[in-house]
This record gives C-alpha cells, sequence and structure tokens, in this order.
C-alpha cells in the first residue's frame, strides 16, 4: 500500500514536516505495512518555505526587523535560480505575542530586508508567500526596504506600519533597484479579497490581527488613500484586483511596484513537489490543518490536495487540530473524512503544547481503521 503524507502546518505548534512526521509515526505504530511518502504542503502561509524545500535547496538565514522592528533571524531558501520567501517568517503573527499585537504598527520591512538579499544573491526569480502577516501596511514597510520612499509633506520619509499611511504624500521610485525589472515575482497566494472595502484586507484580516472596529477604519482609508496615490503618481490601479488584500494588501504592493502576478500557493507547492505523479500508484492521502473551517473549502491546501487526488481516483483523510467546518462541503471538495485530534476537554493551549502527541495519535487510530478496512474486504 502507499500512501501520500501531504500535511500542512498546525499553526503555532507544528511545521508542515513535523506534522507529516507524526502521521508517519503513528501509521508506523498501528502496525500498518504501507510505503509512506512525506510530502508537506503549504498554501503561501505558515510552512511554505519548509514544503518548497522539503525536496532540496538552500536555507539562508538572514538578520531582519520583525513586525514590531525587533532584530529576529528569519530564512529564504534558494532553489537554482528561485528564491523562496514566506514572509510570515519575517513579518508574521507568530513573531508577536497575543498581548503585543499592534496593527496601526506592524511593518512588512523584515521582509523587504528578505526580498533584497534574495535579489543580491542573482536569482531571477521570486515566489513570495504570502499569509500569516501581522501587518496591513500595504507592503510600503516592504517597499521602503527596498529603496522606495514614502514621504510626508515636509519631504520627510513616513514612519512604518498602517497606520501612518494617510500621511504620504510623495512617493518616491528613484531608489528602487533597476534589477527587479528583470526579476519575475510570483505571489503565492489562495486569497481572492482585494485590498480595499468590506471585503478587503482590513475589514476581513484585520480582526485576527488585533484591530478593533476603529482601527479597521483608519487602515482601510489609510490602505485607500495609499494605493490611490500609487495609481495617481505611478499609473498602475491595484485597489480593485482580485487577491490583492493577502497579507495586509501586501500583495497589492508587490503587484503595483515589482510587477508581481498571483498564482495558487498549494498549486505552485504540488507542482514542484511533483504531487500527479505520486498520485498515479497511491492508494490513499493524508493530508492535515490546524483549523479546518470554511475558508478551507475555498483553495486552502487540504482541499487543493483532495481535489487533485479525486481527480485521480485516490481518496483523501483530513487530520485536524480544530473541525468548525460543514461536512457535506468537505466531502463534496474531495475529503472523504475528518479526524480531529482532541479526543477530550482541554484548552486551546494544552492541545497546541501536545499537538504532535495528539497528532500521531490520531494517525494511530486512522492506522487501526485502514487495517480492519483492509482485513475486512
Amino acid at each position: 500500500m502507499k500512501i501520500l503524507i501531504a500535511a500542512g502546518a498546525f499553526k503555532n505548534s507544528l511545521s508542515a514536516a513535523a506534522a507529516a512526521h507524526a502521521i508517519a509515526r503513528g501509521l508506523q505504530r498501528s502496525g500498518l505495512d504501507a510505503d509512506l511518502h512525506l510530502l508537506p504542503i503549504a498554501d503561501g502561509g505558515n510552512g511554505t518555505l519548509d514544503a518548497f524545500l522539503a525536496g532540496g535547496g538552500k536555507r539562508v538565514e538572514e538578520l531582519v526587523l520583525d513586525p514590531l522592528e525587533r532584530p529576529v533571524m528569519a530564512a529564504y531558501g534558494l532553489l537554482d535560480n528561485t528564491a523562496v520567501i514566506e514572509m510570515a517568517l519575517a513579518s508574521g503573527l507568530e513573531l508577536v505575542h497575543r498581548d503585543e499585537l499592534s496593527p496601526l504598527r506592524a511593518t512588512t520591512y523584515g521582509t523587504g530586508t528578505l526580498l533584497r538579499a534574495a535579489l543580491d544573491a542573482g536569482i531571477k526569480r521570486i515566489i513570495i508567500g504570502m499569509g500569516g502577516s501581522a501587518t496591513t501596511d500595504g507592503g510600503a514597510g516592504c517597499l521602503q526596504a527596498l529603496g522606495v520612499r514614502l514621504l510626508d509633506e515636509n519631504g520627510q520619509d513616513v514612519p512604518a506600519g498602517g497606520g501612518n499611511l494617510a500621511h504620504i504624500r510623495t512617493i518616491d521610485v528613484s531608489g528602487l533597484d533597476p534589477r527587479w525589472r528583470d526579476i519575475e515575482v510570483i505571489i503565492a497566494s489562495d486569497v481572492d479579497n482585494p485590498a480595499l472595502g468590506e471585503k478587503g484586507a482590513a475589514a476581513v484580516f484585520g480582526p485576527q490581527k488585533g484591530a478593533s472596529p476603529d482601527a479597521v477604519r483608519v487602515l482601510d482609508a489609510n490602505l485607500r488613500h495609499f494605493f490611490t496615490l500609487v495609481r495617481d503618481q505611478l499609473g498602475v490601479d491595484v485597489r480593485e484586483v482580485p487577491g490583492g488584500g493577502a497579507a495586509g494588501a501586501f500583495s497589492a504592493g508587490l503587484m503595483a511596484f515589482l510587477g508581481g502576478r498571483i498564482q495558487s500557493g498549494i498549486d505552485l507547492i504540488l507542482e514542484y513537489n511533483h504531487f500527479t505523479d505520486h498520485l498515479r500508484d497511491a492508494d490513499l492521502v493524508i493530508t492535515s490543518e490546524g483549523q479546518m473551517d470554511e475558508s478551507t473549502i475555498h483553495g486552502k491546501g487540504p482541499v487543493g490536495v483532495a481535489r487533485l487526488a479525486r481527480e485521480h481516483g485516490v481518496p483523501t483523510i483530513a487530520i485536524v487540530g480544530g473541525l468548525n467546518a460543514d461536512d457535506a462541503l468537505l466531502h463534496g471538495a474531495g475529503i472523504q473524512a475528518v479526524l480531529p485530534i482532541v479526543t477530550q476537554p482541554m484548552s486551546l493551549d494544552e492541545a497546541i503544547a501536545r499537538a504532535d502527541e495528539l497528532v500521531e495519535r490520531a494517525a494511530l487510530r486512522l492506522g487501526y481503521l485502514v487495517l480492519f478496512t483492509a482485513l475486512t474486504r
């Protein structure tokens, strides 16, 4: 029997690779005699870098600034002439404690440092994964790290953070490295929200980054001001582009200044890892996610895996931390069954701390079930 373990990360607890190994251990403990292939996945958010590097490549560490402008080490990957950047490693929510959330101040400057380092490494293409961000600055901080100057009415550089975008009066791109004109920038994201409005970056994603209703209104107005200036001064209008709202409208900023284009994050990773080739003689796919909810159905990693597996006649089972989605909809999306890992009352903090053990135990139960099914055929 051949089983593909296309595991996704469990936010704040297990990387995609760690989840895949925990699932493999559980299946092996069950006595299931199977050929296990570990293929960690991500959809542009947490775990994207690990998923791309699972098949080889070089991990490069850089000292950058986190969302609150504190020094932190972050990594990017080199795959031949391609760099892979997971913006959450430099500008993500996991770098900020819950009581430190500051959506008006948080900046993408650290991700800009990674982009600059990748450019200096001589690459020809950059894949930048969106998701898990602590920021709603339209990518302004990143652009400042790349040499773009955002100037106020006195000709001074505007401070970091989405809360300061309203002070911008002039956008000076003369300091942007001309080498960017020859770099293909791919934005790995499965978000289709625009940058602005009731379905935009601030309104939809701001609250999970600590934004109050008042802060959401400020951030949306500031993003509108910024991208209207971009239209008026640079002649590029990304205000309503689907997907521009990813990572606090960072996606829109990359489209406007670096010519970035959006591709499905999960499709990019499955193509890179030759997932279709592995499916040809597979009997079962096991995927995973920390919280499976309605957003999963709209293009997140597990559903991307399940839909492709279904096209090849291979069933998919998901192991999840939490389940808050309609089972029939998940089944319709290609997931045959979902196994939550929590089997007794416990706090979220306890579940996060015990995630490795709980995922392994869920996989053990799944292994017993697969064995039983095989024996009763």
